[in-house]
């Protein structure tokens, strides 16, 4: 049986989250993308191990908190890859990012 893939983002996890308060939802999205953004650049130029570990991290974290689980699990990924692999595997979590910032476009 193959394994189900997590959803790009569970707008029911993130609605129970926040009550189904607009506003408080669109506050934590955005803080979320922020988060990304600032988790991307370290990605693209980290000092050593630690600090690629750290902002993978850090954005499975955020993105797990308002419900975009896949790009958490490929964060999980990403975090524990030898260092020959952080250009591809920053380029996975960007195109997740980009893919998850479209789904939270579409609400409302």
């Amino acid at each position: 049986m193959k394994p189900v893939a997590p959803p790009l983002f569970d707008s029911v996890h993130l609605a129970r989250y926040t009550g189904g308060d607009p506003t408080l939802r669109d506050e934590l999205l955005g803080l979320m993308c922020e988060q990304a953004h600032r988790c991307l650049a370290i990605m693209q130029a980290p000092s050593d191990p630690a600090s690629w570990r750290a902002a993978c991290h850090t954005l499975k974290g955020a993105a797990r908190g308002v419900g975009a689980f896949a790009l958490a699990d490929v964060c999980d990924v990403a975090e524990l890859e030898p260092e020959l692999s952080w250009p591809g595997e920053r380029l996975a979590v960007e195109r997740c990012f980009r893919e998850t910032e479209l789904a939270f476009a579409s609400l409302d």
